[in-house]
């Protein structure tokens, strides 16, 4: 029996989140502990899974605040470590007034890109039935190795991947390197959750329909490939179905933050109780229809760990 259902490595963050102003006229900003791998294992431990994270946050107080936070969420943290040398990475998020946001980060260096091949607890990495990535954890050459080091050793171990490019052109020193390592993710993987700017820029395509066929002639490796178009829904392209499912849209957003990682933990979720293989055209709907439905009350409160819905309040939405 595996240890964990899921493990992600990656990047755990305070997401400074806009809340508007002071009485002075002073814009003020939520710390909200945050980072894509870890919203992932926090929805899906709402949905009763095992999760594990491996990752590195300073010692200092927003590192201490990250720890709690995961470890309030039923993460795992045994693999999280503390370094007293370099500072916790923080992200600065701005709302318009749609809830789409425009990311400032604080990486230079910040703790999470110093994690190094030789820390990875690899022995839990391989007791895993699904291991998570992505693309922050591969910005850098030594979290880069470990990142590698990880997925292979969860690989030899039978484990899934599961991978989000989840692009953030700041944190690199090129587009180009951007392009090269999420050409390198979506070579690994079994499990894609893409979103429509990343296929695009993979692509060159903005039709879903032909940037789906081209992931697919040049990755027949994945398994699973869902494109996530934000206000418009999400496709699956699995199993030689295509199948669309428009979001939910019943007001009240207020913040988009961790949105695409609570769809890609209902994914997870789905292909852990259903399995990940030959699943039909109604069973792919069903998937996107539930993980649509938490994506969107995620985007109903500020931040992404401490915001994920419970199981309940999503089947409330679908019924």
């Amino acid at each position: 029996m595996k240890g964990f259902d899921v493990l992600a490595l990656g990047e755990l963050l305070i997401d400074f989140t806009d809340s508007g102003v002071s009485a002075q006229g002073n814009p003020v900003f939520e710390a909200n502990p945050g980072g894509a791998p870890c919203n992932v294992l926090a929805m899906l431990c709402k949905l009763g899974k095992r999760c594990a994270f491996v990752g590195k946050v300073g010692d200092d107080v927003f590192g201490r605040q990250l720890r709690r936070a995961a470890e309030e969420a039923g993460i795992h943290v045994d693999g999280l470590l503390m370094d007293s040398q370099v500072r916790t990475t923080l992200a600065v998020v701005k709302n318009d007034e749609n809830g789409d946001r425009d990311f400032s980060f604080y990486r230079n260096p910040g703790a999470d890109m110093m994690l190094a091949e030789e820390e990875l607890p690899l022995e839990q990495i391989a007791g895993c039935r699904i291991f998570h990535f992505g693309t922050l954890s591969m910005t850098h050459e030594g979290v880069r190795r470990a990142t590698r080091k990880a997925i292979e050793t969860a690989k030899q171990a039978g484990a899934l991947i599961s991978f989000d490019p989840n692009l953030r052109p700041p944190l690199w020193n090129s587009l180009q390197e951007a392009r090269e390592q999420i050409h390198a993710g979506l070579g690994l993987c079994d499990i894609l959750k893409i979103a429509d700017n990343e296929l695009e820029f993979m692509t060159g395509q903005t039709d879903f329909d032909r940037g789906a066929a081209i992931l697919r002639e040049r990755y027949p490796n994945i398994k699973i490939l869902n494109v996530t178009a934000g206000a418009e829904g999400s496709y699956s392209y699995s199993f030689g179905h295509r199948v669309f499912v428009p979001a939910f849209r019943l007001g009240g957003t207020v913040d988009t933050t961790g949105a695409g990682d609570t769809f890609c933990a209902c994914v997870l979720n789905y292909l852990l109780e259903q399995g990940a293989e030959d699943l039909t055209e109604p069973q792919l709907t069903e998937m996107l229809c539930f993980a649509n439905a938490a994506a969107y009350l995620v985007t109903t409160k500020k931040g992404a760990i401490r915001s994920m819905p419970e199981r309940e309040q999503v089947m409330e939405i679908l019924g």
